[in-house]
């Protein structure tokens, strides 16, 4: 072999050392881009926190009136509702039996036009010696004692006719047609005023303070349905035994609201909105609370943030990525600076998002 053959191998050689080095430089560039590691990734929000506390508890009516008789003696003549009706206020119910009360108003205004009589005739006479003073205000006296009586039983008439205090719905009846009324009795009715039902739900102790009035609720009634209310009062006491307290949620009027049933609640989310992320994008280690973050690239950077108030699965951001940064939920851990990562957008539900 000449020595300008050898060169020329040798140079060949070289050559593909040098192509085949590159080449390697390429695949290993690659490398990380096709070994992505798929992680879920959400966003920074600025949303309202709390929300997401559960409880339990019985269908009432908001106002309850309870319908009876004041008099006792006279018989259920008519009824003119039943369980189940919408009845207005000052609408008749019951009509109790006038016969007897009739003839005693006839009796006493009878009585009562006679000692009006005889009250007249000693008009004038004071004073004169025809009468004595006392037989003339005795007269007197008689006269508007009768005139008196007659209308207590006036009024006792017009109260033979039970009517509803109040517009709503009767959920009640216990009164039978030919029953005596009697005072003290159970009451005849009960209507729901306004048939306006909601939710005493019992919550613990340690939620109460996550609460406020007007905060949104959705009760599901054992059928399944749902229906959309909101906090109208909280108990200011808790049970001392339970440590449970009282809330009342508002609900719309509706044909399967029935007052004595059972009703789950969960509330929503209350207050002013805030930058948050979920709870499951924080990640705790040595150096303190951080979050990982994806670029335009999809590559990870942690990012130290400062957390405030935590409500409904989401944390608040005090300080920390701007609302709309990309970041990683619950693969933090397993992520390095750099690393490129495969994202797969989660919703704020907690749910893959659609393509």
């Amino acid at each position: 072999m000449t020595m300008k053959t050898a060169r020329a191998l040798a140079l060949l050689t070289a050559s593909a050392l040098v192509l085949t080095a590159c080449g390697g430089k390429d695949e290993k560039k690659a490398a990380p881009a096709s070994q992505a590691r798929a992680v879920s990734v959400g966003e920074v929000q600025t949303r309202p926190l709390g929300g997401g506390i559960e409880a339990s508890g019985v269908l009432i009516a908001r106002d309850e009136a309870a319908v009876g008789s004041e008099l006792s003696g006279y018989r259920v003549a008519r009824i003119y509702a039943d369980e189940g009706d919408w009845v207005r206020a000052g609408q008749p119910l019951v009509q109790l039996d006038a016969t007897l009360l009739s003839a005693q108003i006839g009796q006493q205004a009878a009585v009562a036009a006679q000692a009006q009589a005889e009250a007249a005739r000693v008009s004038g006479l004071d004073g004169q010696g025809v009468l004595s003073q006392e037989q003339i205000e005795s007269r007197r006296y008689n006269a508007k004692a009768q005139a008196a009586a007659l209308a207590e039983l006036q009024t006792r008439q017009g109260r033979l006719t039970i009517v509803a205090p109040v517009g709503g719905r009767v959920i009640e009846r216990g009164v039978k047609p030919g029953e005596i009324a009697g005072s003290g009795t159970t009451a005849w009715f009960r209507i729901v005023r306004d048939g306006l039902v909601e939710l005493e739900a019992d919550v613990n102790e340690s939620d109460l303070a996550g609460l406020s009035v007007g905060q949104p609720a959705t009760v599901t009634l054992p059928g399944g349905a749902q229906v959309s209310g909101a906090i109208r009062l909280i108990s200011p006491r808790v049970n001392t035994d339970t440590r449970l307290g009282k809330v009342r949620i508002r609900l719309p009027v509706r044909e399967d609201l029935r007052a004595g049933g059972f009703g789950k609640v969960i509330f929503g989310p209350s207050g002013a909105a805030v930058v948050a992320v979920p709870e499951a994008a924080i990640r705790y280690d040595a150096s303190g609370l951080s979050v990982v973050t994806v670029d335009a690239q999809n590559r990870a950077k942690q990012v130290p943030v400062t957390t405030g108030r935590s409500g409904g699965g989401w944390v608040e951001l005090v300080q920390g990525p701007a609302p709309g940064a990309r970041i990683v939920i619950g693969s933090g851990a397993f992520i390095g600076d750099g690393d490129v990562i495969k994202p797969i957008p989660v919703a704020a539900n907690g749910q893959k998002a659609a393509n």
